[in-house]
């Protein structure tokens, strides 16, 4: 089975995720559980808890299905103590909105060294700092985003990937999620058939298919191996519409939650109808 959505708005209330999801033909979506811009927020409202809840239920929604994004200013390996604890204290009330919301994930970009502490170093704290938040929290998974490499992002090699979870002490509640656009700016070739098996194997070999809990499907606007995230709507752009023809195709992708980023969300409807016809039984 292949649940198929997109990462849809939450503004107004977070219970307001899955109706937005149920408009567009989705079986499954992605949401901000707060403002992705800003570091702090209310806490969540019981009744927008119970809300959400009951939304999900009805629409269909399991927390299999289900792919929350934290905020983008978190930097889970910031070189500078007041940067990491900063990023640390709002990763863990993420987790713990997460929990709250009776979700299983929370996916993330893992950091950036800034130039100012070692690869390894910046992997380590990023480990360090999914520990302290498992510590904290209970029931979540923290779903590592494999990155496209720009700036001073780690996250663009699947060995950073395995040297994260190889830090982490609970195997249980770390996982991956492969970005198709990230994946190919990073340079792993997702584009022809021989390079999807390829980067597939690769993937296992290094950080194992059982850590993969969920993907997120963006064509590329930019070239192979650019080092640059610009995502491109499905069929415009580098990779075009194979790729994910095989990925809908792939046993490897069912039951996990597979979401839309492209930049146009007026086209998620189509897009959605289109991946689901490719959808082989």
């Amino acid at each position: 089975m292949k649940y198929i959505g997109a990462h849809v708005s939450a503004a107004g209330g977070v219970e307001n995720a899955p109706l937005n999801a149920k408009k567009i033909g989705a079986t499954a979506f992605a949401l901000f559980t707060k403002n992705q811009r800003q570091w702090s927020a209310k806490p969540l409202a019981e009744d927008s808890i119970r809300k959400f809840k009951e939304n999900c239920a009805a629409a269909g929604y399991t927390p299999e299905q289900i792919l929350p994004h934290d905020s983008y200013l978190i930097n889970l390996g910031h070189p500078e103590p007041a940067g990491l604890e900063k990023s640390r204290k709002s990763f863990i009330d993420e987790m713990f909105r997460c929990e709250q919301l009776g979700l299983k994930f929370l996916n993330f970009h893992p950091g950036s060294h800034l130039k100012k502490i070692s690869e390894d170093e910046c992997l380590a704290r990023i480990a360090a700092s999914i520990n302290r938040a498992l510590e904290k929290t209970a029931g979540v998974t923290a779903v590592i985003e494999n990155t496209a490499g720009q700036g001073t992002n780690m996250g663009h090699r699947f060995e950073h990937l395995a040297a994260i979870i190889d830090g982490v002490k609970d195997k249980a509640r770390v996982g991956v999620c492969l970005d198709t656009c990230h994946t190919v700016s990073a340079g792993y070739d997702l584009i022809t058939s021989v390079g999807y098996e390829r980067t597939l194997a690769e993937f296992d070999a290094v950080v194992g298919f059982a850590y993969l809990k969920g993907l997120h499907l963006n064509d590329d606007k930019k070239a192979l191996a650019s080092r640059v995230d610009r995502h491109a709507s499905l069929g415009e752009g580098t990779l075009g519409l194979e790729p994910f023809q095989r990925i809908m195709a792939d046993p490897r992708f069912d039951g996990m939650p597979l979401i839309l980023e492209t930049p146009d969300d007026g086209r998620w409807p189509e897009e959605i109808r289109m991946l689901q016809g490719m959808v082989v039984a």
